[in-house]
């Protein structure tokens, strides 16, 4: 019995703690939503967290309620951020841009703004490819007026398998896959999610560790 915990702390400590190599990822970061709760950023900057994505609005009714803190405390902590959407296929594009243009501050020291692309419980129509490319089109061209740089699409598998957005919208792609490199999309990536199970000093819960692609 003993051996068999041992075996699966082992195991929920490889997990848990495992990030690619540095040497062929040299930058390396967080995604931080309210389910993180309060992260003591001076403590993630020390832990090798050299940017954060923190989790701004959901759709177009939703602002994240640590955003602000969690814009204050990164600020604080020299570490580098950018802002997250998460798009709603079910919301009009301009009513989430509003929101996002809203809550996210214009800052041309921060990161690219990214638009996290999936589908949720709470959104289960799915229009045509052309509609949501339309609407995508028009949510990115509003939201990079704002920010002043285009964004990066954060594409799950799923989403991207339906409606191929990497094919046919011009931006840097971010993709997602637990401890293996991805391949799902069109173009390239230049981001990764390589553990979403990542737990890390100073910041409650698992957190989703992302690598940048030199």
């Amino acid at each position: 019995m003993a051996v068999v915990l041992l075996a699966a702390l082992g195991l929920w400590h490889l997990v848990t703690g495992w990030t690619p190599s540095r040497d062929e990822y040299p930058v390396q970061g967080i995604v931080v939503t309210a389910a993180n709760g309060k992260p003591v950023w001076s403590r993630l900057g020390a832990t090798g967290v050299d940017f954060a994505y923190l989790t701004a609005v959901e759709g177009a009714q939703t602002r994240d309620n640590q955003f602000e803190a969690n814009l204050e405390g990164v600020k604080q902590a020299g570490i580098r951020y950018g802002a997250l959407h998460h798009f709603d296929i079910c919301r009009l594009a301009s009513d989430q841009a509003m929101l996002f243009i809203t809550s996210v501050p214009r800052d041309p020291a921060a990161l690219p703004p990214a638009v996290q692309l999936d589908f949720t419980e709470s959104c289960t129509s799915r229009p045509n490819r052309a509609l949501i490319l339309s609407e995508l089109a028009t949510f990115l061209n509003l939201i990079e007026a704002h920010s002043g740089s285009p964004a990066i699409l954060l594409l799950t598998p799923e989403f991207e398998k339906e409606y191929q957005v990497s094919s046919a919208i011009d931006r840097t792609v971010w993709l997602e896959r637990n401890w293996m490199l991805p391949d799902y999309s069109a173009r390239p990536w230049v981001m990764w999610t390589a553990n979403s199970a990542r737990r890390v000093d100073g910041i409650d819960g698992p957190v989703r560790w992302a690598v940048v692609r030199k």
